[in-house]
């Protein structure tokens, strides 16, 4: 781990390579679609299923190498690597100590990316995080230029700490280079390191001092993932650790293969029906509309839009591939439609005042829409 000091604040970037696991992963077929972002082709139906089965058996070897690391939370490490096989940024939500920062280097490590982590800070400016130009001379021809000095963004997985703690212009720089994958610095664009992952985390229980995103800039986010408490004997374990030192984890992928694989998970098919429960649960969030539940209509101002529907298809895309299935099912929809969904949605004044929670409400609307409904 490397501390760097940038703009007058510290940030921390891990550049050591970890010998590769024992894991034996399928090689993947030629990739004719080229770099993320282009269309995907259909799967095919040979190679394609051998590189599923060993994305697979990666996964396995993924969670293992993480569980040296981190006691429990399975559902949450479930769901930071489903957003980043789906190519979706995450952001974690957990009072302070539940090794957040940890599970998300630790991700990094099994997975030789490149990390970054930047703690975000009343007085962080834009330029503090994309980086700035800066004026040097050169010592021979004493001419004068101007030089970029990239910024802690350009990294492959960046763990954004307590995002909610910056004014919005700083905020706004980060999703932006979210979104589009590039920053711009002295009217020149940058393209960003691919693969590029973004996990912020905030904190619930203090909200002095703190800039809450809004709804517009959550919907850059794939998932929401809620960091609870450990049970008992997962907590037992974790105090008896006590501060002993991380053992070191083997990468079980290459950034290479990583990029392989997300390319992979926009391949699997997703079915018609399939596609249809995602538009009902997506009208069954809306107030206006006559599919939403009446015990719902009254506790939503506003409800999911057509992005939510394309994170949720490809979340569950990473979900069945992690799984080595070949197709998608209503089932994976299900599963992830509540850490899609709940930071995309508006609660109206009833629902605060009565303490009815998101997930509350989702619970009601997945209630409305039967498995079978498409």
């Amino acid at each position: 781990m490397v501390r760097r000091r940038f703009g007058g604040y510290t940030y921390a970037r891990s550049r050591r390579r970890k010998p590769r696991s024992a894991a034996t992963v399928s090689p993947l077929p030629a990739d004719p679609e080229g770099p993320p972002g282009v269309s995907e082709a259909p799967i095919n139906l040979h190679d394609d299923r051998e590189a599923l089965a060993g994305l697979a058996r990666a996964h396995t070897a993924l969670i293992e190498q993480i569980g040296r690391r981190i006691v429990g939370q399975r559902e949450v490490v479930d769901h930071l690597l489903i957003a980043l096989f789906a190519r979706g940024h995450a952001l974690l939500v957990g009072v302070p100590g539940l090794a957040k920062t940890l599970l998300v280097s630790s991700v990094a490590d099994a997975m030789d990316l490149e990390f970054g982590r930047i703690q975000f800070t009343p007085d962080l400016m834009p330029s503090d995080i994309t980086g700035s130009e800066i004026l040097e001379e050169d010592p021979e021809t004493r001419t004068r230029r101007f030089r970029f000095v990239a910024g802690p963004i350009f990294t492959n997985l960046l763990l954004a700490d307590e995002i909610n703690r910056t004014p919005p212009k700083t905020q706004a720089a980060l999703l932006q280079a979210m979104q589009e994958g590039r920053v711009s610095a002295g009217g020149k664009t940058h393209a960003l390191p691919e693969p590029f992952l973004v996990f912020a985390t905030q904190n619930p229980i203090e909200q002095e001092g703190t800039y809450p995103l809004p709804e517009a800039q959550l919907d850059r986010f794939m998932l929401q993932i809620r960091v609870a408490y450990p049970d008992p004997e997962d907590e037992k374990k974790i105090v008896a650790l006590g501060l002993s030192e991380s053992p070191e984890l083997q990468a079980v992928l290459s950034p290479a293969e990583l990029m392989a694989h997300q390319r992979l998970v926009a391949r699997v098919p997703v079915p018609e029906s399939v596609l249809g429960h995602v538009v009902e649960i997506l009208r069954a969030t809306r107030p206006e509309d006559e599919r939403c539940p009446t015990g719902v209509r009254e506790l939503l101002r506003f409800g999911a839009g057509p992005r939510a529907g394309q994170q949720l298809v490809r979340a569950a895309q990473a979900r069945a591939a992690l799984d080595g299935r070949p197709a998608v099912r209503v089932d994976d929809l299900r599963q992830l439609a509540t850490a899609v969904l709940r930071h995309r949605l508006v609660p109206s004044f009833a629902a605060q005042s009565r303490g009815v929670g998101i997930d509350e409400i989702l619970d009601e609307v997945l209630r409305s829409v039967p498995a079978g409904a498409s």
